[in-house]
């Protein structure tokens, strides 16, 4: 295993991820007003409209179906009854369907961003670079699924997932598991963890307001006016 094997995976997640938790908790303390969407929901709207809905439960599918397909433990979902190699197509069906929405979606409001000049003169240079960056991620998974078809007895799906779990709990040689997994896999990789780095200086900050907004259903009533 070489050294910048080891960066890349056994280092860099963490350092991803801190930047991910502490950039966005700086932002919020000091840059309140730049925490938005930004939306231009007035220009265009049944292209947005598409766009957002498709790139939306695309991405968030996409999520929690990586961190539940990663973060599982083996020993779990063979219990359950679900062998390796149908999990592995699973994901791929499951996976594959999601980040076709999700690409359409991203190609729907990249266009739109792109060919309009009112909405292109109110967009900043992240808010391109992100989407072009999520696109790219995006093409970089759907062309391993490729890949995964051609061994569908799920051992490199195996090996990403023991170096998630080994990541995540704080486990030493987790780059040590996927030396040997196809190289499109660490492209990929690395683009999902570079995008929890861009994360706090673009506008995908907005997401953080969507998780918080659970917690209205247990906060207190808001007293605007009291009876008379």
């Amino acid at each position: 295993m070489s050294n910048l094997h080891n960066l890349l995976f056994g280092i860099y997640p963490y350092i991803a991820l801190s930047i991910f938790f502490l950039g966005s908790l700086i932002r919020f303390d000091r840059e309140q007003y730049t925490w938005k969407s930004d939306s231009s929901q007035m220009l265009r709207t049944k292209q947005l409209r598409l766009g957002s809905n498709l790139f939306h439960i695309g991405i968030l599918f996409l999520f929690f179906g990586h961190a539940a397909g990663l973060l599982t433990p083996h020993w779990l979902y063979e219990s359950l009854g679900l062998s390796t190699p149908n999990k592995q197509m699973l994901a791929i069906i499951s996976g594959g369907l999601a980040g076709l929405a999700c690409l359409a979606g991203v190609a729907i409001l990249l266009h739109r961003r792109l060919t309009d000049p009112r909405i292109r003169a109110t967009s900043k240079p992240m808010d391109i670079f992100i989407m072009v960056w999520i696109l790219v991620t995006l093409l970089l998974g759907l062309i391993s699924i490729f890949y995964s078809l051609q061994h569908t007895e799920g051992g490199v799906m195996l090996a990403l997932g023991a170096w998630a779990q080994h990541l995540v709990t704080f486990r030493a040689g987790a780059a040590e598991f996927i030396v040997s997994v196809p190289t499109i896999y660490k492209i990929h990789l690395f683009f999902g963890m570079t995008l929890f780095v861009l994360f706090p200086f673009s506008r995908l900050v907005h997401v953080w307001s969507g998780f918080a907004s659970v917690s209205y259903v247990t906060r207190a009533w808001q007293l605007v006016r009291p009876r008379s």
